[in-house]
């Protein structure tokens, strides 16, 4: 009935172990030439010869899976697992209930959609009962009203309930089996409060309930009955109404504990002291707080693998006399308020794999590791000084390095080339110095490489292989100079390019429109010159920033004809989509954007925050009407140019523009009434231009200062120092400029003829006064300023002349 696809169990793992399992297909070796009894998967009774097992699990099946299936004529079944299978837009059938002998039963990870049939609660011998199945974060499957209820009352001699991702939307029922030893329902959207006999479940080994913010939980104060058999408790993201209570220092078989994201506070909970077995610790992102020192002084977890006590409010340093941790892996004390040095006995630890104690203020030189199997080391934002340990150089498994924002200093050693597993390295905002590096460009498995914000300097002279992986490059920040290298048109996956803020000599590289994937390019502040001719795509590119250097020419209309990216508004998409996104959990892609002279910093890019910034060249010409067909647009920086012309009306079409900003032009004209329609627009500064005429009321223009249009003299109407119309408040001289250009447009009764004769009255005053002065020697700029009164009203004359 189903095709072979090995994307249909990508993943496979044992829910319980969570060990992974591999995958392959097991039907392609059954033989119809053989007993079936003997294929792989099927287990028959050795007495009956019939069919009581089949496992199919991670069997790379894929279709459709229909009622009319011959699985169900297999009535002797006791186990079905058909977990780990692509059987989307597939109906859990009805006649699944029809297995009454079933005693196991598994549809985990097995993309069944829609509701889970009633006819599931008449399997009353099911031992044990998985279902998993969100997809994408999405539920697909759910259980209609009342029928977890029915399920838990019917099925009393379930050993194992594990139902994950489904839509229960329910409390948990009272009534349920008593030999339940794993009760796991994360992501179910349960409610209400935890029934307590859950605590007094007295083979109870393993409760995770996860991931259910409208649960609440309140312990027990006294021991509980699982307590001597309870091994892992994962409540993590739920609502726990009170602190940790004495009665977890009986939970002395606890192996694995988790309630992260729980709303904990108060100091450390004594009674986790008594956990003498526990491996796994998860208490992050909690109000906890206390002295450090309380969690480890004399205590005795010999067992501990993974703590993970990020982002709670911890203080202190870390203990220096601490032993018994030699099976320590993980360790995640950050976002803390700790302080002082690292002890050596961390650097000690002879296995570990993770360490993340970033935002804290430990300062000090990092030591060289003992461990050969780092995976991951993150000690940002600290306080941390001295040379990169040559320790962390020479990991073979070493995939995520990040030391940003500390006072780390010296060279970066070409040794780092040897990390052939890194995925991530993050040195910004450092003391750095000397040359890149030239074989970083060489490692094949690197995709984000931020080595802004330190001192390097020389020439990039890194070659990037036609096999790299990079998605973000920044290299920001820095003393670099020379030419932007070729090779990087061999990055085809590369999103982000930041070499802003550098003294690199070059003109554009506009093969770098070649990109496929280029979203973000930053060339600021650096040396760049010349025109920009570019036939080159930069089709997906949504910031270019390329503000404070010498370029020159008219602006390249070529450049936005190819900003395909910019044509499209996906602002009511529902979606919220950030580039280069992948690894957002510890590193966060930042932008700098300049609005009204003004840097601000943006902690991440959303695919929708589109920006272009030309400030600050030597541009000159007309601004291209063609920039209103970039209706995505949110930020325009043309300022500090050489700009002439008017502004476009097409401008208009940026209805999700938030900042414009065109000052220290020359630009002249009127400011298009048009541009009132752009409800979005926050930012508008248009000063020290030409500009002209009205400025246009209503809506957002209504909101800005006088700060976006002073230096131009010929503009009036709001804000209120220029109010239209009410000229007593206008400087002479600008009523002057302007009358030939207004009296048509607000006075129309006014008759022509008096206009003329008044100027005539005027002319021979004027001469009067001119032989008056000439004949009794009156000063010389008294002469001057008579003289270049009588030109202006002679010209004004003239011209309102033609015009009659």
């Amino acid at each position: 009935m189903f095709t072979i696809n090995p994307n249909a169990s990508d993943y496979c793992f044992d829910i319980i172990t969570d060990q992974e399992i591999q995958s392959y297909p097991r039907t392609l070796l059954w033989n119809k030439s053989t007993d079936c009894c003997s294929w792989d998967g099927v287990h028959c009774d050795k007495t009956t010869g019939q069919v009581i097992e089949l496992d199919l699990r991670c069997s790379q099946l894929q279709g459709n899976f229909h009622s009319n299936s011959s699985l169900f004529q297999l009535f002797n079944l006791k186990r079905l697992d058909l977990s780990f299978n692509n059987f989307f837009g597939s109906l859990i059938s009805p006649k699944f209930g029809e297995f009454s002998r079933l005693t196991h039963l598994d549809l985990s990870r097995s993309s069944f959609t829609s509701l889970i049939p009633t006819e599931i609660s008449h399997l009353s011998k099911l031992h044990v009962l998985r279902i998993w199945t969100i997809i994408d974060g999405i539920y697909k499957l759910s259980l209609g009203p009342h029928n977890f209820e029915l399920l838990l009352k019917n099925l009393t001699q379930l050993r194992e309930l594990n139902i994950y991702g489904v839509n229960i939307s329910s409390t948990i029922p009272l009534n349920f089996s008593s030999h339940l030893t794993t009760l796991r329902l994360p992501s179910t959207q349960l409610r209400g409060v935890l029934p307590q006999r859950v605590f007094h479940l007295s083979d109870l080994e393993s409760l995770r309930l996860s991931y259910n913010p409208q649960l609440t939980i309140r312990f027990p104060a006294t021991k509980w009955n699982s307590s001597a058999s309870l091994m892992k408790l994962y409540l993590r993201g739920l609502n726990i109404t009170s602190s940790i209570p004495e009665s977890f220092s009986h939970l002395t078989s606890l192996l694995e504990l988790d309630m992260a994201y729980s709303n904990l506070s108060g100091p450390i909970p004594k009674p986790l002291w008594n956990l003498t077995n526990i491996e796994f610790l998860y208490l992050e992102n909690n109000h906890l707080d206390g002295q450090l020192e309380s969690l480890f002084f004399n205590r005795s977890w010999m067992h501990l693998e993974r703590l993970d006590f990020s982002s709670n409010s911890v203080t202190g340093p870390i203990p220096s006399n601490v032993s018994g941790l030699q099976n320590l892996l993980w360790l995640d004390l950050s976002s803390n308020n700790l302080n002082g040095t690292i002890p050596s006995w961390i650097f000690s630890l002879p296995s570990l794999t993770v360490l993340s104690l970033g935002d804290n203020t430990f300062n000090g030189k990092i030591q060289e590791f003992k461990s050969k199997i780092l995976n991951f080391v993150s000690l940002k934002h600290n306080k941390l000084e001295g040379p990169i340990p040559k320790s962390l150089l020479n990991q073979p498994f070493l995939q995520v390095l990040v030391l940003s924002y500390n006072n780390i200093n010296g060279q970066i050693a070409s040794a780092i080339c040897n990390l052939k597993t890194l995925i991530l390295l993050n040195l910004r905002s450092n003391n750095l110095e000397g040359i890149i590096p030239q074989c970083l460009g060489e490692m094949s498995t690197v995709e984000i490489l931020d080595l802004s914000k330190n001192s390097l300097s020389g020439t990039i002279n890194t070659t990037f292989s036609i096999e790299n992986q990079f998605i973000i490059i920044r290299l920001g920040r820095n003393k670099l100079e020379g030419k932007v290298p070729p090779s990087l048109i061999n990055c085809k996956y590369l999103e982000l390019l930041d070499l802003g803020n550098n003294e690199l000599n070059d003109t554009f590289p506009k093969w770098l429109g070649d990109l496929p994937n280029l979203k973000v390019l930053t060339l600021r502040s650096n040396k760049f010159n010349g025109p920009i001719r570019t036939n080159n795509l930069f089709a997906q590119i949504r910031v270019i920033d390329l503000s404070s250097n010498g370029f020159s020419g008219d602006l390249p209309l070529s450049l936005f004809e190819n900003f395909q990216a910019m044509k499209i508004n996906d602002e009511n998409s529902g979606t919220r989509e950030y580039v280069a996104d992948t690894y957002s959990s510890y590193y966060r892609c930042y932008l700098i954007v300049t609005t009204k002279g003004l840097d601000h910093e943006l902690p991440r890019v959303l695919t929708t925050h589109i920006i272009i910034d030309l400030s600050s060249n030597r541009f000159e010409g007309h601004i291209p009407s063609i920039i209103g067909d970039l209706i995505g647009l949110r930020t325009l920086n043309l300022s500090h140019n050489v700009l002439e012309g008017h502004i476009p009306a097409s401008f208009q079409h940026l209805s999700v523009l938030e900042s414009l900003d065109l000052s220290s032009n020359k630009i002249s004209g009127a400011i298009p009434s048009q541009l009132a329609s752009l409800t979005s627009l926050a930012v508008l500064n248009l000063s020290h231009n030409h500009l002209v005429g009205c400025i246009p009321k209503g809506k957002q223009f209504d909101t800005f200062e006088n700060s976006s249009y002073q230096g131009n003299d010929g503009l009036r109407g709001l804000p209120p120092s220029r109010d239209c119309g009410r000229n007593d408040r206008v400087p002479q001289e600008t009523i002057l400029v302007e009358l030939d250009q207004d009296e048509e447009e607000d006075s129309p009764m006014i008759s022509w003829q008096a206009v003329l004769m008044g100027y005539g009255c005027g002319l021979v005053i004027g001469l009067s006064v001119i032989y008056i002065m000439l004949s009794t020697q009156y000063p010389t700029w008294f002469s001057r300023m008579v003289v270049k009164l009588e030109h202006k009203i002679t010209t004004r004359m003239i011209r309102h002349k033609k015009r009659y």
